[in-house]
């Protein structure tokens, strides 16, 4: 019989108990979460047992996981203890991330703001997001460290998602002018064929992930007025032939469908003041057959050169369902290269 927050481990074969004493029962029952779905998930994910009894939580496991859940559960007391949310994710983050403060360093106060259990924030108008793995950390210290960042790794990484947040951020805080998002505006294979509409109706549904990020992150009616003042821009790759983007966060999104040509003229769109992001997928490429991703290319040119940082993801950082990571692993060792 599964053992849950409340069924006790039978007598017979009662595994070893680790307490843990929590001073406030208040806040001990806003950590447990309605019909105790905060402890069910750090069960599920730590493959553990978690029985209350009065403001103490006992949990039952092998001696690691029963530690590596103390250290989340006391990490979660600290979070609802100071205002902080509870959600899924934010769960998630802890049982990934640890809990052991560290200090990253070279990251101004007012762009990001370090609490106790060792995760970055990034504030926007409307949510506060933070990195659930190492590697989005890394990303995200790399995107307010670097003038260039790339992103590269498999859906569901938050690459585009950290970056948009991170863009929101420095613009918020007055760091940049503007936000520039671009994609290339590349057929999956679909071959849609001639799209209704004026230019933006053709190139908008190309742009939609942009747009779905922007509006996590800012009121809907502050994206309509930014947009229409020009303080944020959304356009395909193309557009940025002949540009020179200064005091701006520049963002190339999927761009393994950038060729290499079109690559170095995105880049060397940098201007004074400016930061820009590239984010990719390898194993996503749409680019016709013998055409070579620009993506590539910039991995092998700028490796070494200052200013420019490379992180990458794998599937054990997909922050979608956890069937996207099994999927992506499973499409992975079936390739035959």
């Amino acid at each position: 019989m599964a053992l849950s927050a409340t069924t006790p481990p039978s007598a017979q074969s009662a595994p070893a108990e680790r307490l843990i004493e929590f001073p406030d029962n208040r806040v001990l029952i806003d950590l447990c979460g309605e019909y105790d779905r905060n402890l069910a998930q750090i069960e599920h994910q730590l493959g553990v047992q978690i029985l209350r009894r009065g403001n103490m939580l006992a949990v039952y496991g092998e001696p690691e996981a029963q530690i590596k859940a103390e250290s989340v559960l006391h990490a979660l007391y600290q979070r609802v203890e100071a205002g902080r949310g509870t959600e899924p994710g934010d769960i998630d983050g802890l049982i990934r991330l640890g809990t052991a403060e560290e200090d990253i360093g070279g990251l101004d106060g007012d762009q990001m703001e370090m609490f106790k259990p060792g995760q970055f924030e990034i504030k926007t108008r409307k949510k506060t997001i933070e990195p659930r793995t190492e590697a989005q950390k890394a990303y995200v210290a790399s995107l307010f460290q670097n003038e260039l960042a790339f992103g590269i790794g498999p859906a569901g990484t938050g690459k585009t998602y950290l970056a948009v947040a991170v863009g929101v951020s420095l613009f918020l805080g007055g760091h940049v002018d503007k936000i520039i998002l671009s994609r290339p505006a590349v057929e999956a294979g679909e071959r849609l064929g001639f799209l209704p509409g004026d230019m933006k109706d053709k190139v908008d549904p190309y742009m939609q992930p942009l747009y779905d990020a922007l509006n996590d992150f800012l009121p809907g009616k502050q994206v309509t007025k930014l947009i229409e003042e020009k303080k944020i821009e959304i356009a395909p790759l193309a557009f940025m032939r002949g540009r020179t983007l200064a005091n701006a966060f520049v963002l190339l999104d999927e761009a393994q469908n950038a060729t290499t040509m079109q690559m170095k003229m995105f880049l060397t769109r940098l201007g004074e003041g400016s930061r820009m992001a590239i984010t990719g997928d390898r194993s996503q490429v749409d680019l016709p057959r013998g055409v070579t991703s620009g993506l590539r290319d910039a991995e092998r040119i700028l490796k070494g050169v200052k200013g420019v940082s490379f992180n990458y993801f794998t599937a054990k950082d997909v922050v979608r369902h956890a069937l996207v990571a099994r999927i992506i692993e499973a499409y992975a060792a079936d390739d035959p290269a």
